[in-house]
């Protein structure tokens, strides 16, 4: 979504058209994505310089049909071309029939986006057209728009806010907060609290307001002016109408050390009749929350990632079993203990390790973020009340890597399908992932993953075994929804999985690998067969493949079973040995990996040559002596021995038809007889094996 000069442009899309394999965008399942929709994005630009913050908000009509009209955003980020301001575009897209699409955005810079449909007709979705480094990555949710709501009217009532960003050194702040609207314009009950790069202050408001500009399609702006420390400090927004109770909202100042582009949400407030008070928080809530800070010993900031679970008991006492990942680090804390006490107006004062502050959107609902140097902020849901196990984890979802917190992180969006067996289960699915190195698309994704009701309700394991993300921790929000957190990706993000719109096909996996012949004379080839468990997807199943010798028998790096295919072959050469040995070949797809042995001999020695014909004695007395004649080979009779043909030039001497020598021997001998002659002669006696012929001669006598 960021502005690029055409050259920039062609070679981008030249790259992109070259690395990006086929998406599963056949259009099967246009039909899902209908009608108005709003937007959030947020996410990183780079280049060789380095990257830098970007985000935008919006809207669009989608048509049914793959088309996207009415389409309105604003954009923000650092350096010339990334703001735009009610951008007008259009654009097109295709869902193919696992949910996932494709979309195509026509605005300045241009903007390619993978997404996953949800059940509720809404989609996640990430940008993934940077490629070698440069380019913009990042993520963000569409959501169905309600467009009566488009009018200042419809701002009415109370609000809790969460936003959180980059300046323009990408050093992180959050702000959460809350106010009351007037549905004329006016803002007042304001109170927020900030997190400017370290640094937790309580805001100071001044005045506030906001103003539907456009009421055709829903785009809004939203002022805040106040203070921290004693300083000055007014905020500009955009926003754009999801519902009467929901607003997208994005930074339009200018980004720079003193004001960060900041992006998040603004909800309404279900205020208990009172007031919130201790009693608003009582039970399980699920929190997830993305920083960027300095990881362990690190000299470097990195992202920083935290999901888990917050119990507590409506009094003000809270246990906190959390999992975090900062930069590869992984932390699992268990049962931690505190304090909380929530204010009328929905500010919570959170003291649990390094502190916390949220507002509350509802009992159980907050924004938050850490009152610390990591910055983390983000959100929580209540946990549905239930026991869970791994059944509760079972379906189809929608998934996608949340709003990431530095250029390096892989975002990803996809449509995956879980088994809910026990004591394992397991996930399959397709995933699209943008990069900064360049996008990919349609990567097979399998995990097996378990949930556990203890200690922490709802908390489980996944172990990926191919795909993006990593092994991950899971918290279960309900039966259709859950967050999990990479263990070991150096670049974590949170995952946010929602129930998905219809079951995606499931990804086939290996099941066997065969080579004919098995048996091959080295020089020779053989041919290797991989079948999968079914057909394969939408744009093929690539399937590695190795040699465990390739001085002796070598493959292709991999062999792609087309879509709808179930197997496919590929050729195995083979070189020269001195010995018989044998090469396993390996074939891997979606984390399973079959084997096969292929013998490869040396080749058999040349068969042997007819070295000589002799003749003893060579003069004899016709009809009245014979001769005995000798052949030898030039090697010892190969298998089955050797059958040496015979021939006379002359009736005055025969010969048998052939003479035969035993396997292993080197000769053998046959006898020629003679006939009575009128004058003396000279016969010529033939023996002929494996096109060599000797000849010798035989004087038959008066």
């Amino acid at each position: 979504m960021h502005k690029l000069n055409a050259l920039l442009l062609l070679c981008l899309a030249l790259v992109f058209a070259a690395n990006v394999q086929a998406q599963s965008n056949s259009g099967v399942n246009n039909a899902e994505l209908n009608g108005n929709y709003a937007f959030t994005f947020s996410g990183f630009t780079g280049n060789s310089g380095g990257s830098s913050v970007f985000g935008a908000v919006g809207r669009f009509t989608a048509d049914g049909s793959g088309n996207i009209t009415n389409g309105e955003l604003d954009t923000n980020g650092v350096g010339p071309g990334a703001a735009l301001a009610a951008q007008a575009f259009t654009g097109t897209y295709a869902i193919g029939a696992d949910n996932r699409g494709v979309m195509t955005l026509n605005i300045p810079g241009g903007a390619k986006l993978a997404f996953a449909m949800m059940a509720n007709g809404n989609a996640q979705f990430i940008e993934f057209d940077a490629t070698g480094g440069v380019g913009t990555i990042g993520s963000g949710t569409m959501e169905k728009a309600d467009t009566s709501a488009y009018n200042t009217a419809s701002i009415s009532g109370d609000y809790a806010f969460g936003v959180a960003g980059f300046d323009d050194a990408n050093n992180r702040a959050a702000i959460a907060g809350r106010f009351t609207s007037n549905g004329a314009g006016a803002l007042t009950n304001e109170a927020g609290d900030v997190n400017a790069y370290g640094t937790t202050y309580s805001m100071t408001f001044s005045s506030a307001n906001y103003s539907v500009s456009d009421t055709s399609t829903g785009r809004g702006t939203l002022n805040f002016s106040f203070s921290i420390g004693g300083s000055p400090f007014s905020l500009n927004y955009a926003f754009y109408f999801v519902n009467a109770g929901k607003l997208f909202v994005m930074g339009t100042d200018p980004v720079s050390a003193s004001t960060p582009l900041l992006n998040g949400v603004v909800l309404r407030q279900q205020i208990p009749a009172g007031g919130f008070s201790n009693a608003a928080l009582n039970g399980g809530m699920v929190i997830y929350l993305t920083g960027f800070t300095f990881c362990g010993n690190g000299s470097a900031r990195s992202s920083d990632a935290l999901a888990g679970l917050s119990t507590t008991d409506g009094n003000g006492a809270l246990n906190i079993t959390f999992d975090e990942n900062c930069g590869g680090l992984s932390n699992s804390i268990s049962g931690l203990s505190g304090t909380y006490s929530v204010a009328s107006n929905g500010r919570t004062s959170i003291a649990v390790a390094n502190g916390a502050v949220a507002y509350l959107v509802s009992p159980n609902q907050a924004f938050l973020f850490s009152t610390d140097s990591s910055v983390v902020s983000g959100f929580g849901e209540p946990q549905a009340a239930m026991s869970f196990t791994n059944s509760a984890l079972n379906g189809n979802y929608a998934g996608v890597a949340a709003t990431p917190a530095s250029f390096g992180v892989q975002v990803f969006s996809g449509e995956f399908a879980a088994d809910g067996a026990s004591p394992t289960g397991n996930m399959t699915g397709t995933e699209d992932i943008g990069a900064s190195s360049g996008p990919v698309s349609g990567a097979a994704f399998q995990a097996a993953y378990a949930i556990s009701s203890s200690s922490a309700n709802g908390r489980g394991t996944m172990t990926v075994a191919s795909g993006e993300g990593g092994n991950a921790v899971i918290y279960m929000i309900s039966a259709t929804a859950f967050v999990a957190v990479s263990l070991n990706d150096p670049n974590p993000a949170v995952l946010l999985f929602e129930q998905s719109a219809t079951s995606p096909p499931p990804t086939p996996t290996l099941t066997s690998l065969t080579l004919s012949p098995a048996t091959v004379t080295g020089g020779d080839s053989s041919t290797g067969t991989v079948t999968l468990s079914g057909p394969a997807p939408s744009g093929g199943a690539q399937v590695a493949l190795s040699s465990s010798d390739t001085s002796v028998a070598t493959v292709p790096s991999s062999v792609t079973v087309t879509a709808g295919a179930t197997s496919a072959t590929f050729t195995v050469n083979t070189s020269a040995v001195t010995a018989s040995t044998t090469v396993t070949i390996s074939a891997a797809y979606a984390g399973v990996t079959k084997t096969a042995s292929l013998t490869v001999n040396p080749a058999p020695p040349p068969p042997p040559t007819l070295s000589s014909l002799t003749l003893n004695p060579s003069t004899v007395i016709g009809g009245v002596q014979s001769s005995t004649g000798q052949v030898t080979l030039s090697a010892p009779a190969p298998a089955g021995g050797a059958t040496v043909t015979l021939s006379s030039s002359s009736g005055a001497a025969s010969v048998p038809s052939s003479v035969f020598v035993p396997e292993g021997a080197t000769s053998a001998t046959f006898t020629v007889n003679t006939s009575i002659v009128l004058v003396s002669t000279s016969v010529t006696i033939s023996a002929s094996y494996n096109g060599t012929t000797r000849m010798a001669s035989l004087n038959v006598l008066l």
